[in-house]
C-alpha cells in the first residue's frame, strides 16, 4: 500500500487515515448539498423537492454522476441549478485540491497532512511534486472549462439571448469537463444530435477531464525535455483511451445502425458522430444524444462494459479506471504465457500493483452484482435496465435507460432503491479499495513470511 496509508490524522480527537478523511469529506459535502437542495429557494415555483430526492441529487452532483430524479430544467430554480453546478465542480476537483488552492492563495505552506490526503484524493503514487501538479490542475481546469464555455455559449446564442446562452455554456462546459452529464435541457443533448459543434466540444471536454491530470504532467515534462521517456502509466492511459473510444464507436455503430429508433433514420456521418459521442460519454460522462430506453440490449451491454472501465486515475471520472483494466489485461496475458513477470512498454509492473488492480476489479464486480441482486428483489424491474443503472452509478456515468420521460430509471425506484444507488455512487466515486481501506484496519508490516505452497488453479 502507498505511504498515504501510514499517516494518522486526528479529527475531533479520533485518529483517521487519509482514506477515512476522504470518505468523511465526500459524505459531508453530500450532506451540505442535501441541506441546500431541500430549502425552498432550490425548487422552481410550485415545485417541491423531497429530502430523499435532494439527497440523491446532491450525491449525484458531488460524485459527478449525472443521474437526475428531478428535472433540472423545470423542477429546480436557477439557484438550485447553481447549487448543483457548484457541487459538480467541488466533486470533480475534490476537497483537497480546492482547500490547497485556498491555502496557497493565503500564502501558507501546505503541510505533509494535506499532501498525503491530496495523494489519496488524486490517486497518485507519491507526494512528490503535488503542488506543481495542483497548479497544473487548476490551470487546465480554468482554461479548458473557459474555452468550452465560450464556444458553447456562442453556439447557443443562435437560439437564445446572450445572457442565457452564456449560462448554458458555462453549465454544460463545467458538467462535461467534470464528467457529470447534467444538462439544463429536459431531453439532455438529443436536440443537438446532429450538431457537430456541440458534439465535438462536449466530447473533447469529457476526454480532457477524464484522462487524468498526472498524464498531462508527464506529457509536459517529456515535451519540455525534463525526461527522455513517457511513463508506463501515461502510455497505458493514452493507448487504452484511444482503443476504447475507437472500438466503442465501431461496435456502437455496427450494433445500433439497423435500429430505426436510434441510428437507423440518420445519415452515415451522423450515425458515426452519435456512435462516437456515446463511446466517449459512456466513459463516465453520462450525456446522451439518443434515447437509450429504445436502444438494443446488445448496445446496452456494450455501454455497461465501457462504463465499468471508466476514466483514468487522477481525472474527474469513475469506474475501475483504464490503468486498472490495462494492468489486468497485461497480467492475464502474462499468466496465459506462463510468465512470472508482468511487463508493459519495456518495464516490469510490480506484483503488488497487479494484485491491487485485480482487487479493485473484483471489489467492483462484487458491489455491482450485490446491489443489482438487491434491487432485483426490492424493485422487480427489468434485469438489464437495473444492471445498466447500477453500473452507471458505480462508474459515476449517469447514462440511463430513463423512466419513460425525462428522468433517470432510478426515478421509478422506491426510496430504498434510491438509497442503494446513492451508496453505489459514493463507493464508485471514492473508489472501492479506498472505501475498504477506510473501513478495515490495515495490518502492520510483518517481519516474517510464511513458506510458500502451491494451490491448484483452473
Amino acid at each position: 500500500m502507498e505511504p498515504v496509508a501510514t499517516y494518522q490524522g486526528r479529527v475531533g480527537g479520533v485518529q483517521l487515515t487519509p482514506s477515512q478523511i476522504l470518505v468523511l469529506w465526500f459524505v459531508g459535502a453530500v450532506a451540505v448539498g442535501t441541506a441546500a437542495l431541500v430549502l425552498p429557494f432550490a425548487a422552481a415555483p410550485g415545485r417541491e423537492i423531497r429530502a430523499i430526492d435532494a439527497f440523491f441529487m446532491a450525491t449525484s452532483a458531488v460524485c459527478v454522476t449525472g443521474f437526475a430524479v428531478k428535472d433540472l430544467a423545470t423542477d429546480l430554480s436557477t439557484a438550485g441549478q447553481i447549487v448543483i453546478l457548484g457541487l459538480v465542480q467541488l466533486g470533480g476537483l475534490g476537497y483537497m485540491v480546492l482547500s490547497t488552492v485556498i491555502i496557497l492563495l493565503l500564502g501558507r505552506k501546505v503541510g505533509i497532512k494535506q499532501r498525503l490526503v491530496m495523494q489519496e484524493a488524486l490517486n497518485v503514487l507519491t507526494v512528490e511534486g503535488l503542488i506543481h501538479l495542483l497548479r497544473g490542475i487548476l490551470l487546465i481546469t480554468l482554461v479548458v472549462e473557459g474555452l468550452g464555455a465560450v464556444i458553447l455559449a456562442a453556439r447557443f446564442s443562435a437560439e437564445v439571448p446572450w445572457g442565457e446562452a452564456a449560462y448554458l455554456g458555462v453549465f454544460h462546459a463545467v458538467s462535461a469537463f467534470n464528467n457529470a452529464g447534467f444538462s439544463l435541457f429536459s431531453t439532455n443533448l438529443i436536440a443537438y444530435q446532429r450538431d457537430p459543434v456541440v458534439n465535438l466540444v462536449i466530447t473533447t471536454l469529457i476526454i480532457v477531464g477524464g484522462i487524468g491530470f498526472v498524464v498531462y504532467r508527464d506529457l509536459r515534462r517529456y515535451l519540455g525535455g525534463e525526461t527522455f521517456r513517457l511513463s508506463v502509466h501515461t502510455w497505458m492511459v493514452l493507448t487504452l483511451t484511444a482503443g476504447l473510444i475507437i472500438s466503442g464507436t465501431a461496435l456502437f455503430w455496427a450494433i445500433e445502425a439497423p435500429n430505426p429508433r436510434t441510428l437507423g433514420g440518420l445519415r452515415l456521418t451522423d450515425q458515426v458522430m452519435v456512435s462516437y459521442f456515446h463511446a466517449v460519454s459512456a466513459r463516465t460522462a453520462g450525456f446522451n444524444t439518443v434515447d437509450l430506453g429504445v436502444a438494443s440490449g446488445a448496445v446496452l451491454y456494450l455501454l455497461i462494459l465501457l462504463m465499468f472501465v471508466g476514466a483514468s486515475p487522477g481525472g474527474t471520472g469513475g469506474g475501475i479506471k483504464t490503468s486498472t483494466f490495462g494492468t489486468m489485461l497485461i497480467g492475464l496475458w502474462a499468466g496465459i504465457r506462463g510468465r512470472s513477470d508482468v511487463t508493459a512498454f519495456h518495464r516490469r509492473i510490480p506484483q503488488e500493483t497487479v494484485i491491487r488492480a485485480f482487487s479493485v476489479a473484483l471489489l467492483a464486480f462484487f458491489l455491482v452484482t450485490g446491489v443489482t441482486l438487491i434491487l432485483e428483489v426490492s424493485e422487480e424491474r427489468e434485469f438489464l435496465r437495473t444492471l445498466f443503472e447500477v453500473v452507471s452509478a458505480f462508474g459515476t456515468v449517469g447514462l440511463s435507460t430513463g423512466d419513460g420521460g425525462v428522468l433517470s430509471f432510478t426515478a421509478l425506484f422506491s426510496d430504498f432503491g434510491k438509497l442503494m444507488i446513492i451508496l453505489t455512487m459514493l463507493i464508485g466515486r471514492i473508489g472501492p479499495l479506498t472505501v475498504g481501506v477506510a473501513l478495515i484496519r490495515l495490518e502492520e508490516t510483518r517481519r516474517y513470511r510464511y513458506p510458500p505452497e502451491r494451490v491448484l488453479i483452473g
